[in-house]
């Protein structure tokens, strides 16, 4: 199973979105909101509150 590059949960097969940068990086996203959090609004995944990285910073289930 595939995890979100934004907020880290799992997608579901047949699920989400790949987006790939023309330097062949790739991008699995679950929803709109983590795409364009982003890529759109250019956020950081550690300074946003929903976010397994965030909890995982803040030592927070």
């Amino acid at each position: 199973m595939v995890k979100c590059s934004f907020c880290g949960n799992n997608i579901e097969p047949g699920t989400g979105k790949i987006f790939a940068k023309n330097d062949s990086t790739i991008f699995y996203f679950c929803s709109n909101k983590c795409e364009k959090n982003q890529l759109k609004l250019k956020r950081i995944p550690r300074k946003i509150k929903w976010t397994q990285e965030f909890r995982k910073i803040k030592g927070s289930k």
